[in-house]
């Protein structure tokens, strides 16, 4: 008989969507069009041909609504002034007012959680400091939905502790996008990916052979003009020329200054791949076989048409470096990674067909292998289809994975399951009933009947679960860690007899 009796309980810790944390960005009117035409000339045309009396006007009204508001708006409006130089004559001939009315002309505010904020992600913050006995602080990254559906990455910070209390720590103003570098190639990265692309054609060949290792865009360029002209005649030419360029371009840096908190920062779709979203970031404190920690996260791309699994990289949660993963494990949404190596080798969960749990290694961590399905769905909660919520736990009876099922009415619930320590493709323990599933008050929102977590942690013996009620906000629930193993190991053995 399966034990149905609940392990979790919520508190009352609860985060919800704020329309005032807003990044400015660069606006070109017209190219967000189908069309694509670009208004920009147009626009400057009429900032340059407005009198000056009106010029400073604009200019102080822009100054009094926005600057007392955004101490960032100043930077984002010079910045984007520059970037449209090219349409004025002589730059250097405007006036400061003129050149704010131009950038401003050319900037739109975006409520970076404006529609929804969910799917939450926990790891150790980096900053422990300021705590009581029993306390610990944590880090959540939250995937925050604003206009067109597009998400992006955003920190929150938490204490945890002593026993079951959970605080959320008081969000700083204002919410800050990061400063975009370009980031190194290593070879054989791109040729990984260019192989899930079926794009390893006589000219990618040459390209890679006089690549670098590792290289830059401008390597990428310079390796293009050294290619033979009758391989850049070739009919397909023109579309691995565009598959290197946008694959390069996709790999970036991301930095923010060391006096802006982690609440504040916010990390935006930059590559192409991730034009219309970067989803359900999974993150996890990542310590390698010689004690180096970092952290890591795998997350979705989205460009309106096609997903992209990447991988973000952070020594300090803030200097990141983001990338595409590659593989066959890397097909399809919701990979997640283990803590640790496992016998030498990198270790993730995986779904590549789209329905199952599935398990699969790496010798460098970026291109992924054969997934091995340790978990198909079969109970009536998770008919549609099985995915994790999060990186693996380790505990001292194995790999707790906290999963997610889907069944009737696009119904998503939590449930869990446990992977031997040392063979992460053996299941040791499940769960028959879902350990989480969606209270009244939870089941209505940017998308309703959802229960979803991209990542819970252990502290004092409690398993601490931040989760996403119905893709709209975020909520918290807590469950004492033995009893969820005991019921884990029942359960499995009950349904292997």
């Amino acid at each position: 008989m399966i034990d149905r009796t609940p392990l979790a309980h919520r508190v009352d810790a609860a985060l919800d969507p704020d329309p005032r944390r807003v990044v400015f960005r660069l606006f070109l009117p017209g190219e967000e069009t189908r069309e694509g035409q670009s208004r920009v000339g147009a626009v400057v045309e009429r900032v340059l041909a407005l009198p000056d009396d009106e010029v400073a006007e604009c200019a102080a009204q822009l100054r009094a609504d926005f600057w007392t508001h955004h101490e960032t708006v100043a930077r984002a409006v010079e910045q984007n002034a520059f970037l449209v130089a090219a349409h004025v004559a002589d730059p250097q001939e405007i006036s400061a007012d003129r050149r704010l009315v131009l950038g401003a002309a050319l900037t739109a505010g975006y409520a970076v959680e404006g529609a929804a904020l969910c799917n939450p992600s926990a790891v150790r913050h980096p900053d422990q400091s300021g705590l009581a006995p029993g306390q610990a602080r944590v880090a959540l990254s939250v995937r925050g939905i604003g206009e067109g559906h597009v998400s992006s990455i955003e920190f929150v910070s938490a204490v945890v502790g002593p026993g079951a209390r959970w605080t959320f720590e008081p969000r700083a103003a204002p919410a800050l996008a990061g400063t975009v570098l370009d980031a190194p190639w290593r070879r054989e990265h791109l040729r990984a990916l260019l192989e899930d692309a079926g794009r390893i054609d006589d000219l990618a060949y040459n390209v890679l052979a006089l690549l670098p290792d590792p290289f830059s865009g401008a390597d990428l360029e310079a390796a293009l003009a050294g290619v033979h002209a009758h391989l850049l005649a070739q009919p397909d030419a023109d579309e691995t020329l565009a598959v290197l360029r946008r694959l390069v371009a996709s790999v970036y840096d991301v930095t923010f200054p060391p006096d802006v908190q982690i609440s504040q920062q916010v990390l935006m779709p930059h590559a192409a791949e991730e034009s219309h979203g970067m989803e359900d970031a999974r993150f996890v404190r990542f310590t390698d076989d010689d004690g180096t920690v970092e952290y890591r996260a795998t997350y979705t791309a989205y460009d309106g048409r096609a997903i992209a699994p990447r991988l973000l990289t952070s020594p300090d949660l803030r200097h990141f470096s983001a990338g595409r993963l590659a593989g066959p494990a890397a097909l399809n949404k919701g990979m997640a990674l283990f803590p640790r190596r496992i016998a030498g080798r990198y270790w993730a969960m995986s779904r590549s067909d789209g329905e199952s749990n599935c398990v699969a290694s790496s010798t460098d961590g970026i291109v992924w292998g054969e997934p091995e399905t340790l978990q198909a769905p079969v109970e009536a909660w998770e008919l549609v289809q099985i995915g994790n919520c999060g990186p693996p736990i380790e505990t001292d009876r194995g790999w707790l994975v906290l999963t997610h099922g889907v069944g009737p009415m696009r119904t998503y619930s939590i449930g869990a399951i446990l992977l031997d320590l040392d063979d992460p493709g053996r299941v040791v323990g499940r769960l028959r009933t879902p350990l989480l599933e969606t209270r009244e008050d939870e089941r209505y929102g940017y998308v309703p009947h959802v229960l979803y977590s991209c990542g819970g942690l252990v502290h004092d013996g409690l398993l601490w679960i931040p989760y996403g009620a119905s893709d709209q906000r975020v909520r918290v629930a807590w469950l004492v860690l033995d009893d969820l193993l005991e019921r884990m190991v029942a359960d499995h053995e009950s349904a292997a007899r």
